[in-house]
């Protein structure tokens, strides 16, 4: 199934769609300041002194955070791939997965850990994703200072 908008009009609509401050990224940072910011972790936005532009990270542990889009970043892809255009969107994610590949195995090389948390979980269970990077943040300190 081909593209249902000109080469033009695709770029006019895809360059209205954000990717900084998204509804996910602002509901995740409330989420994680309400509990990490009395324990005295400051996190920092877009932080591009790391590679890859991270959504979040808490520079002192070395922990990026990118929150992914389930479409844009090609949650299931395998079993949805079938579903979409061929011509533009399957190119576009499976770019968008490769680029997500290097830019996590930079980061490591870097020294960084990495997490990535889909839109879905963060929407369905907050508590969960909290309670998952609450375990990473532990583990983190703790390697940091030993």
């Amino acid at each position: 199934m081909p593209d249902i908008f000109t080469k033009e009009k695709r770029s006019e609509v895809m360059s209205l769609i954000k990717s900084k401050n998204t509804k996910p990224e602002i509901a995740f940072r409330k989420l994680i300041s309400s509990y990490f910011y009395p324990l005295g972790y400051r996190y920092r936005i877009n932080y591009k002194r790391a590679f890859g532009n991270p959504d979040v990270v808490f520079v002192s542990l070395k922990l990026a955070i990118f929150i992914d889009g389930s479409f844009w970043h090609g949650f299931d892809f395998e079993n949805r791939k079938h579903k979409l255009p061929k011509v533009y969107w399957l190119e576009k994610i499976q770019k968008n997965i490769e680029r997500d590949k290097t830019v996590n195995k930079k980061l490591k090389k870097a020294g960084w850990k990495v997490i990535r948390i889909w839109e879905h979980e963060l929407k369905k269970r907050p508590k969960k994703v909290l309670t998952s990077l609450r375990k990473h943040v532990d583990k983190q300190k703790k390697f940091l200072f030993l």
